[in-house]
């Protein structure tokens, strides 16, 4: 249920958890699946198989929910132990098994080759050439921007922005594309754009500056100006890198659409270091999202942070299995606002800082148009406007709870609450 991506797929995968529309079911330890048919409103039945080693999935049903209900259902059927076991799979599911075995086989077989060094030194020397001309080439729109003045950029629209940032995707920075693109936006955000834009085209022109100097900063510090620039990072890379082992409270999650891809955060929490952190995953949509935990569990394993974000970590390696998750506790609004001060020290171009906020209270303002959550000493922190703040009103009842959030330039954007021993998403 876990795996669910909303609770309406939980609700469609309950009524298909019964042996009434499945046949020809089984499952198997070696590779570790379970597949069948589901009898649907066709003449066809659609045919479903879950990788569970993944977990992954497959199914011929027109859905773009992944798990689809099918996929639900057949875990509960299984998990209830109404699927027998079968010594191979079924012929549907042992295809698109084995080409996934084959597909990871090619991946760690790219992984493990040795990299030609000299050639790696000339794609990254043609890399920063490219960078260096895209980066110049913002700075003089930069500056033509505030030289013309920003009159009627409220009413451009996106096309403007789009042109600059499609030539800065073809310099090998999109991180400063996406930048550009950010500006549309909030030229178009109402009362008081115009100091809304001049600050992100300032963010804009400091990262420029950054670049400049990049090679005399600090390692942390150019850590954070090349991310922030899109230089590209390995995951394998980030997995070689220092790991911070604990047990880990799956907290949360948000799913977003960015451009081209469905962006997943999950929100962690370290039990022992009260660490928190966000694991991301991105695919195109209709596609899988792959990531390997599940709110409302506890995860002992090893997190290896990516370098100039240290709130961003992947999954290393695991050291048993999950359990579930019994309590969470979180940080008063003093020590996030100390939190976010310091995460802007090290970024100043950070837009979100993962928190978990100990007993506090959602508070609508009169004219229900703000709202804020305060805490029992008497602090607030702004709610960022959404269906979410009616969402956690009615979760909490109006009672202090404890709440998983995104801190932002802006406030906290609500992504999940800790009520009546379990884990609601918002």
């Amino acid at each position: 249920m876990a795996l669910a991506p909303d609770a309406s797929s939980v609700a469609a995968g309950r009524k298909l958890s019964g042996s009434g529309p499945w046949s020809a079911t089984g499952a198997s330890g070696a590779p570790a699946a379970v597949w069948g048919l589901c009898q649907g409103s066709g003449k066809t039945p659609y045919a479903t198989v879950v990788d569970l080693a993944g977990p992954a999935y497959k199914c011929s049903c027109p859905s773009r929910k992944f798990p689809c209900k099918h996929a639900i259902g057949l875990l509960l059927l299984w998990a209830a132990g109404g699927v027998p076991d079968a010594d191979e799979p079924a012929e549907h599911a042992r295809t698109w098994l084995e080409s996934r075995a084959q597909r990871a086989e090619r991946t760690e077989q790219r992984a493990q080759a040795a990299p030609d060094p000299a050639a790696a030194a000339r794609r990254a020397e043609q890399r920063r050439g490219r960078v260096a001309d895209g980066v110049a080439e913002l700075e003089r729109w930069l500056h033509d921007q505030v030289e013309q003045g920003l009159a009627g950029a409220d009413h451009a629209g996106y096309r403007p922005f789009d042109q600059v940032a499609a030539r800065l995707v073809d310099a090998q920075a999109p991180g400063l594309a996406d930048g550009v693109r950010r500006l549309a936006g909030v030229a178009a955000s109402g009362d008081g754009w115009t100091a809304r834009l001049l600050d992100e085209l300032a963010l804009l022109h400091l990262l420029v500056r950054a670049h400049a100097r990049v090679e005399s900063l600090d390692a942390p510090t150019a850590a954070v100006v090349r991310r922030r620039l899109g230089e590209p990072e390995r995951l394998q890379d980030v997995l070689a890198g220092p790991a911070v082992r604990d047990r880990w409270q799956v907290v949360g999650q948000r799913d977003t659409a960015e451009e081209r891809l469905v962006v997943r955060r999950v929100h962690v929490r370290g039990e022992a270091s009260g660490r928190d952190a966000v694991v991301v995953a991105f695919a195109p949509p209709g596609q899988p999202l792959d990531v390997p935990l599940l709110v409302g569990s506890v995860v002992d394993a090893d997190l290896h942070l990516y370098p100039g974000d240290p709130t961003r970590a992947a999954v290393g390696e695991r050291h048993g299995e999950p359990e579930p998750l019994r309590d969470v506790r979180g940080v008063t609004l003093g020590d996030a606002a100390a939190a976010w001060s310091a995460l802007l020290a090290a970024d100043p171009w950070a837009t979100a800082l993962p928190v978990v906020l100990d007993t506090v209270t959602p508070v609508p303002s009169d004219h229900e148009r703000t709202w804020h959550v305060v805490d029992a000493a008497g602090a607030a922190l702004p709610l960022a406007a959404s269906d979410r703040c009616w969402r956690l009103l009615a979760v909490s009842g109006g009672a202090p709870v404890t709440l998983v959030g995104d801190r932002t330039p802006t406030g906290l954007q609500a992504v999940a609450a800790w009520a009546d021993g379990e884990v609601v998403l918002l």
